[in-house]
């Protein structure tokens, strides 16, 4: 596969930078276009990006009870508050059910409908597709630990944006 001469260009300039800025240059970018895809998916179904992302939560942590707020919240990396808006909207189309908990009617537990079901269904093609071209260079193990170190370098940064925050507060 040959490069452009925008990509060439790029890449020379990328290989001049200091490795962490390169490596959060790089990051930047994928996550750029992993929000590009997640609007098209959204706009499939009449929703935005960040809603899209709270069905798919939803869609993957859901094992047919519901899925409390927080865990949606947790998993997005957003507050719950967020969540608890969305899920409203959300609901209001038709996409998803809130229910209070069984077990503590304080805790709402979200599902998504038959409707939000089947259109994610429809789309499996088109995900295997995606995935295919997007990873096919690593098998599941070499995925399963680049992706256990990427969480790892979340945690880290995570922690390290808190001390950069006390540090600018103090």
């Amino acid at each position: 596969m040959s490069l452009t001469r925008k990509d060439a260009a790029r890449q020379r300039a990328l290989e001049n930078l200091d490795i962490i800025k390169r490596f959060t240059l790089e990051i930047s970018a994928i996550n750029s276009h992993l929000e590009e895809v997640r609007q098209f998916w959204g706009k499939s179904l009449g929703v935005s990006a960040p809603q899209w992302m709270i069905l798919i939560a939803i869609s993957d942590l859901d094992k047919d009870d519901g899925v409390q707020i927080n865990m949606v919240s947790k998993l997005l990396h957003v507050d719950p508050s967020f969540v608890t808006t969305q899920s409203k909207l959300l609901e209001q189309k038709g996409l998803l059910r809130r229910a209070p908990s069984p077990f503590d009617a304080r805790v709402v537990r979200l599902s998504l409908t038959d409707k939000t079901k089947k259109h994610l269904a429809s789309l499996a093609g088109q995900y295997d597709a995606f995935r295919k071209s997007v990873f096919e260079q690593f098998s599941e193990k070499e995925l399963a630990e680049f992706t256990g170190k990427l969480a790892s370098l979340n945690s880290r940064l995570e922690k390290a944006c808190v001390k950069v925050a006390l540090d600018y507060t103090a």
